[in-house]
């Protein structure tokens, strides 16, 4: 079977609100276009998959139980636009984790590219064909080192990076966008061409 061509997507400043640590299902709220965004993915077969660090879990800040909750009230707001996501990838991991059991050094933590080469791995997608799209850099170091093309965009924390951060690094998104849906566009030309 062929290996497709996916979306990765961060997920705080990019999908929803970034605010910091999501200590509570309350503080979870989804940018505006977000669904329409990925419904529109949807209806290109383009799988969707989300790939973010949740070290709020290592620090001890939230349980488990609650991330969990945040990505069931994510996927019930996107289906309510017709939109689903192919997987959910998170690294729970920090080397100075206050819990143990998260307490290391991985190759999962955003912008080292394990959670994309396990989605890769898992889900038959071709990392080369692929797009990762957030709004800090370390996503977009995380997505050309995997071979993936990178799309920052301006949400969350990305007009920031953009100015503060982006002028100093060597690795510089293929796309600038204003939004997930400005970038979704983009993207889908690029895989139709």
């Amino acid at each position: 079977m062929e290996k497709k061509a996916a979306v990765f997507l961060d997920r705080d400043g990019t999908i929803n609100e970034q605010m910091g640590y999501i200590n509570h299902i309350s503080r979870f709220i989804l940018l505006s276009g977000v669904e329409h965004a990925i419904h529109k993915l949807n209806q290109h077969h383009i799988p969707v998959v989300v790939v973010t660090n949740q070290s709020g879990l290592a620090r001890g800040y939230f349980p488990l139980s609650l991330l969990t909750e945040v990505h069931e009230k994510m996927e019930q707001q996107l289906a309510k636009g017709a939109a689903h996501l192919d997987g959910i990838y998170i690294c729970p991991h920090h080397p100075e984790a206050k819990e143990e059991q998260y307490r290391r050094t991985c190759n999962c933590r955003k912008p080292k590219t394990g959670l994309l080469e396990q989605a890769a791995e898992e889900l038959n997608l071709d990392l080369s064909r692929s797009f990762m799209v957030g709004d800090r850099w370390s996503d977009l170091k995380c997505g050309t080192r995997a071979g993936a093309t990178s799309v920052l965009v301006r949400t969350g924390y990305g007009l920031g990076d953009e100015q503060y951060i982006g002028p100093h690094q060597e690795i510089q998104p293929a796309m600038r966008a204003d939004n997930l849906l400005a970038a979704v566009d983009w993207i889908i030309a690029q895989i139709d061409d």
